[in-house]
């Protein structure tokens, strides 16, 4: 590709191409296609307990990947500045989806998460996560610029978010937003009691989660100890990373896969692991932690505030889901309900994913000035 935009090129590709973080962008294309893929290893199992199309979730999971990459490609043209007012659109619909959601939405498993919109079903809080991440930078940068601190706009905002959130309830979003933040005030550069103030809040936080949210006190306390509760799920997950050893079983040959309600989607790490091994999933783990890396490369040679404060929180909220999904399924943390970014089976999830991916590439490409960011 690089014979066809020579340095000279001015098109919006050509300029595209020798400006965008080329490595970063064929990350987030590698994890889409290796979506499609353990979408087909792990799908048609779940749809023919459902009694359903094998390949249904094949096919809407392939289709959502479309939407994906174009909004992946598109957004990393647009100019920072266009994006921010998108994710104030984005963050505007969000909430007043998050305020319907517990009159309106399905109850699955004992939460109301989810939005039924035609044949679809829509989760707010999965557009949240980018969107909040970065008009919160946006306050943080511009705090002196507002008659009240922005500081104390992002704090009432994210007020807001988590007291919807918890309505439905989710703590594990919950707990994804606020850990990144946090991240984004200790980047800020505010006062180191603000900060410690808000580690401890945070800390009384999750010790009241395990009191007043029953489900979550049913998780540590099967965590913490085996014989609790039902351990299902869990066995059957480290079962499948046993059963795959090496080199795997081989694509369409896993057996445990069977056996896991959420294998296309909470649990699409252990199918990946059974099926193709351990050197595919260290090879997945490698894309992650590539992901992580370069991101924190790209930030520190960035002097905007509101850049750094984007990408730190972005870059982090995508390493942080990562990792809380695959130590979930192998029993590093309590489990918890959470999609791996781009491979697990989940329209809003995916599309959600997709726009902070955008924003990344759009905000990390190569500048000669800040015009376009304001």
């Amino acid at each position: 590709m690089n014979e066809s935009f020579s340095r000279t090129d001015k098109s919006l590709l050509g300029r595209w191409w020798w400006t965008v973080d080329r490595p970063l962008f064929f990350a987030f294309l590698t994890l889409l296609i290796l979506g499609i893929l353990l979408s087909l290893a792990g799908s048609p199992s779940t749809a023919e307990r459902l009694h359903i199309d094998s390949f249904y979730f094949v096919k809407r999971h392939a289709l959502l990947t479309i939407p994906a990459f174009f909004i992946i490609f598109v957004g990393s043209l647009a100019s920072p500045r266009l994006l921010r007012y998108i994710c104030w659109l984005v963050l505007g619909l969000s909430i007043i989806m998050l305020v319907f959601t517990p009159f309106m939405g399905m109850e699955i498993k004992g939460a109301r998460r989810w939005i039924p919109l035609g044949g679809f079903s829509l989760q707010a809080t999965e557009f949240v996560k980018p969107s909040f991440i970065v008009i919160a930078a946006w306050l943080f940068s511009q705090q002196k610029n507002y008659p009240v601190s922005g500081h104390l706009l992002s704090f009432i905002l994210y007020l807001v978010l988590v007291g919807l959130i918890l309505m439905q309830p989710d703590f594990g979003m919950t707990f994804i937003i606020s850990a990144t933040w946090l991240i984004q005030i200790f980047l800020a550069g505010l006062p180191i009691l603000w900060i410690v103030i808000l580690g401890i809040l945070g800390i009384v936080s999750v010790t009241g989660a395990y009191f007043f949210f029953p489900h979550v006190a049913s998780r540590v306390d099967q965590f913490l100890d085996p014989s609790v509760g039902d351990q299902y799920q869990i066995t059957q997950s480290l079962e499948a990373f046993k059963s795959g050893g090496i080199f795997g079983q081989g694509p369409g040959e896993g057996i445990f896969k069977r056996y896991l309600p959420d294998a296309h989607a909470d649990f699409i790490f252990p199918v990946a692991a059974e099926e193709f091994g351990f050197f595919f999933c260290l090879f997945v783990l490698g894309l992650y932690a590539f992901i992580f890396t370069r991101g924190i490369y790209l930030i520190r040679r960035e002097k905007n505030l509101f850049l750094v404060l984007s990408l730190g929180g972005l870059v982090a909220q995508f390493t942080l889901q990562s990792f809380v999904n695959m130590a979930s399924a192998l029993k590093l943390i309590p489990t918890k309900g959470m999609t791996l970014p781009f491979l697990s089976y989940g329209g809003s999830s995916l599309l959600g994913t997709a726009l902070g991916a955008a924003v990344i590439l759009s905000m990390t490409r190569k500048r000669t000035d800040d015009a376009r960011i304001f």
